[in-house]
């Protein structure tokens, strides 16, 4: 007699999981005091607070002549240049009828209200000014605390920093910065087909052997973002090597990252040696590719195991890992954008799932699908600059608009 099986627990939606995820990423306790100078990347862990107004004087935003508005009344007006105010210097007190030559970024000396750029003038030979131009009260003077206000802050905690962030905390004299302390990450593959590029020639590669891409993409994806990272290498498809390796890894380490080996099959290690030592959620996710998803906990360490197939761990990692790591630093906003752009393919199969759908943006302004958008054809994310965050059970037609996720942002 027959027993019937267990009915399949439905898959779980990819915004229900990621919400789960960012739930269990408390923020890393503590903080680093890094340069200014090497922060880039990194994550405030305090806010930056102006201590002065930015700009700190009165300025010239133009090269040019300082001077009174109301001493010029019309077009020809023949005034004296009296001073020379290069940025840097501090002149006197404007006397009336008379002008400043001044430059860029140098302060407005008292009793000139205007700028008056210098192709607007002609500089005569007796060191006067003819005026070429009614000038207009306030022009080209950047205000006093325009840009930045004093006790302003500039910067939030939880701002993940650029250059142009690195910029503005010059700007207001903040040599160092408190960052959020970098993750510890440990990575390893598994699987005892996986060979490393350079060990083993193409010509000399054993039958039903691959060249193990995932480690190469997921260590620079997690170096981009900041993370301190332990690579384990491969890891044999072993029970007693899984755990101890998953033993190793939970040791001083934040986050185990592991690809291949979440599924059920026989060769799937990953998910019995995790609840030897710890506890598994194992999440099959209603996403493709990327289906096979692990999370759990090992000791302290958080524990994610990818899917084996490259363009499922990579796409995996983007959407689960890549924000999950963000928010252990404290970045707060970790959903990344998406544009309304035009299709100029056809998706005619709904499927159950949502999908990602490879795409490169075309010269007249629409999205051309990749021909192979199966999960383990890794050509397509080279060849492609997004993906489109296709609903599960709709179609695409040519003209429809579509959710389409830019790698620039996914892959930064």
């Amino acid at each position: 007699m027959s027993v019937p099986m267990a009915p399949r627990k439905p898959l779980k939606p990819l915004d229900q999981a990621l919400a789960e995820l960012l739930a269990q990423a408390t923020p890393l306790a503590g903080s680093d005091s890094v340069a200014t100078f090497d922060a880039d990347g990194r994550v405030l862990a305090q806010g930056a607070v102006s201590p002065l107004q930015v700009p700190p004087q009165d300025s010239s935003a133009m090269d040019g002549y300082a001077l009174c508005c109301a001493d010029v009344v019309q077009v020809g007006a023949v005034l004296p240049v009296l001073q020379r105010i290069p940025a840097g210097s501090v002149g006197t007190a404007l006397q009336p009828g008379t002008v400043a030559r001044i430059f860029t970024g140098a302060s407005i000396p008292p009793g000139a209200d205007t700028v008056l750029m210098q192709e607007d003038c002609t500089a005569l030979d007796d060191g006067s000014v003819r005026i070429n131009a009614l000038p207009q009260l306030h022009q080209w003077i950047r205000r006093a605390g325009e840009d930045i206000a004093l006790g302003a802050e500039v910067l939030r905690a939880g701002t993940r920093l650029t250059p142009a962030e690195l910029g503005l905390a010059a700007s207001i004299g903040l040599a160092q910065l408190a960052v959020a302390h970098r993750p510890r990450v440990a990575l390893f593959s598994t699987g005892d087909e996986l060979v490393m590029p350079g060990e083993v020639a193409p010509q000399d590669m054993p039958p039903g052997h691959i060249y193990n891409s995932n480690r190469f993409f997921l260590r620079a994806l997690l170096l981009r973002l900041g993370c301190e990272v332990t690579d384990l290498g491969i890891v044999p498809d072993r029970r007693d090597a899984t755990i101890e390796a998953l033993r190793s890894a939970s040791s001083g380490h934040d986050l185990i990252l592991t690809s291949a080996g979440v599924s059920v099959g026989e060769e799937d290690h990953v998910k019995p040696a995790v609840e030897a030592l710890g506890r598994l959620d194992l999440w099959q996710i209603g996403m493709k590719p990327g289906k096979p998803f692990a999370y759990g906990r090992i000791g302290s360490a958080h524990f994610m195991g990818l899917p084996g197939n490259p363009v499922a761990s990579l796409m995996t990692f983007l959407l689960l890992v890549r924000p999950f790591v963000l928010r252990l630093q404290g970045v707060d906003n970790v959903t990344p954008a998406t544009t309304a752009m035009r299709a100029d393919f056809a998706c005619a199969k709904a499927d159950a799932r949502r999908e990602f759908l490879r795409v490169r943006r075309n010269a007249t302004g629409g999205l051309d699908l990749f021909r192979n958008q199966s999960s383990g054809v890794l050509t397509s994310t080279a060849w492609g600059d997004g993906v489109v965050d296709h609903p599960a059970g709709q179609t695409i037609a040519p003209g429809d608009t579509v959710r389409f996720m830019s790698f620039a942002e996914l892959l930064s």
